[in-house]
């Protein structure tokens, strides 16, 4: 389906300010032309996320339209299940949170419930993979039917450990209505007042502090007994860390083959690389300051 069948297009913006614009502010604006210039380029994230960047105008037709665009075209599986089949639903958190956690690692620092000697600063991914059996695995068994997608924890090597750091991200469908959050509000657990999620920059709960870490999570992330903590925002989106036991050539995690994996890789099927992302205007500049993996000063193409 063509992205002018999906969507319903404002023909062009026109006017604005002291004046109307020219013909080539005209055309600048036009959704139609933005839209078939996206998919001429299969939805480079790079190239949107700088365009995101050039003015409030083209931010504005971002968030409203390209985002959600680009997830469709990226991820249409776990898009298509997120959103029910109804593309113009709203998502929680917004699509632009949705596009960063589908390609973006947030990079992780020490908590209460697990200790770093130095953080990790979020990085661009070139390959993704969420499963739903992974995330049955992150969910109390009173919270089953609740529908949550998981990636595979994307590996960080320390020098200091043995074992590799692994950083995982994941998001809720309808997490508003889902059990988990209701355990959470049942439990009257308090909210984190340092950690935000690194995906929309709302409030967390700790799973850990919750008491609601399933065993077979650590089992399922390859991960020593314990060894976690991750985190649900107010939104749906999960983030979270352990410590990778080592395993041998032959040694799977679980030795379970998930038929239901979603991957998003950084290529298209062109094998035009989207590695790196462009998740942020400032394009992968990951000097600036990071509080708990959320960059306040940046990612501003992604506001919600």
């Amino acid at each position: 389906m063509s992205a002018n069948q999906r969507v319903k297009l404002n023909p062009a913006v026109s006017g604005g300010g002291s004046g109307s614009c020219s013909s080539h502010e005209s055309d600048f604006f036009n959704e139609r032309l933005l839209l078939l210039v996206m998919e001429s380029m299969n939805w480079d994230v790079q190239v949107l996320c700088r365009t995101a960047a050039v003015c409030r105008r083209l931010r504005a037709m971002a968030k409203r339209l390209l985002w959600r665009e680009l997830c469709l075209f990226r991820a249409p599986r776990i898009t298509e299940s997120l959103s029910n089949g109804v593309h113009s639903s709203r998502m929680g958190g917004g699509w632009p949170a949705l596009a960063k956690l589908l390609f973006f690692c947030g990079g992780c620092e020490s908590s209460r419930n697990f200790v770093l000697s130095r953080p990790k600063p979020g990085h661009f991914v070139t390959e993704s993979r969420f499963s739903k059996t992974s995330g049955r695995s992150f969910l109390m068994k009173r919270c089953r039917n609740d529908l949550l997608f998981v990636s595979d924890p994307c590996e960080h090597r320390l020098s200091d450990r043995e074992d590799d750091l692994g950083v995982f991200r994941g998001v809720f469908r309808g997490f508003r209505e889902s059990r988990t959050r209701a355990c959470l509000i049942a439990r009257q657990v308090a909210l984190e007042e340092r950690e935000r999620c690194p995906y929309c920059g709302a409030r967390v709960w700790s799973m850990t502090t919750a008491g609601l870490v399933p065993k077979n999570a650590a089992k399922r992330l390859g991960s020593h007994d314990g060894a976690l903590e991750y985190f649900v925002c107010v939104n749906g989106h999960m983030h979270g860390t352990c410590w990778l036991a080592p395993l041998s050539s032959d040694e799977g995690v679980n030795g379970e083959d998930d038929a239901d994996g979603y991957e998003m890789d950084g290529s298209d099927e062109t094998g035009n690389s989207s590695a790196g992302g462009g998740f942020s205007d400032d394009l992968c500049d990951n000097s600036k300051g990071v509080t708990n993996g959320f960059r306040n000063n940046g990612f501003s193409g992604f506001s919600t």
